[in-house]
């Protein structure tokens, strides 16, 4: 607090803080990352903030810039970067991922196949400029992925496997599920949802998603 007060003293236009909360605990961590958005908001100076941390980069910025070997591969809102990154690079630099190889399949109006290795045939929203055989990849976040016990009639995107692996996290819980073909996917579920006889380990699931939980990418 003391330094970025000397910082704000001279009223800069642009203020560069290099990892300015990594010697904070968890909890002050985060009351700071408040604290700094209210100072930004009311002085209107620009903060440039680098960080590893990518909670604390979704939380400060109104923009992130993400940068591979010194080239900027995508700028936009937090939201932007999470839910629509334009390659696997930043899907997978961004929060957790399921990425799945692909090729484009037939296309309807509302609705496209994508035919991969992992999954068999997987249905996404279409995509323009796409055509028919060319490679693409799915990507999946965990919390859009639920697991049921029963196979759900009717839907479309259903995997099975096994619960390998699990981690409580207070409010969410993380699973590991090795598929039928040896690929391990990850899911996280709140707990807010959890039932009394909560998924656990050894147990045979059902992998479920929207068709527009799938991002699909080109490169």
């Amino acid at each position: 607090r003391v330094a970025l007060a000397r910082a704000l003293i001279k009223q800069p236009k642009l203020l560069l803080l290099d990892e300015p909360l990594g010697a904070l605990d968890k909890k002050l961590r985060e009351e700071t990352q408040f604290e700094l958005i209210r100072i930004q908001e009311t002085l209107g100076v620009t903060f440039i903030v680098v960080t590893h941390d990518q909670d604390e980069a979704m939380t400060l910025a109104t923009r992130i810039g993400v940068m591979d070997e010194g080239v900027i591969r995508q700028v936009g809102e937090p939201r932007e970067i999470y839910e629509a990154p334009n390659s696997r690079y930043v899907a997978d630099f961004i929060g957790s991922v399921n990425l799945f190889e692909g090729k484009a399949g037939p296309a309807a109006p509302d609705l496209m196949r994508v035919e991969t290795g992992d999954l068999g045939p997987v249905v996404v929203p279409p995509v323009e400029a796409l055509v028919q055989g060319q490679n693409v990849w799915l990507a999946v976040r965990p919390e859009r992925i639920s697991l049921e016990r029963h196979r759900p009639e009717g839907r479309a995107n259903v995997v099975e496997g096994v619960v390998e692996d699990l981690a409580y996290g207070g409010h969410l819980t993380a699973y590991r599920v090795r598929l039928d073909n040896g690929r391990v996917i990850s899911v996280t579920q709140s707990n807010r949802l959890r039932d009394e006889d909560p998924i656990s380990w050894d147990e045979r699931v059902f992998a479920i998603w929207q068709p527009g939980a799938a991002r699909v990418l080109t490169k």
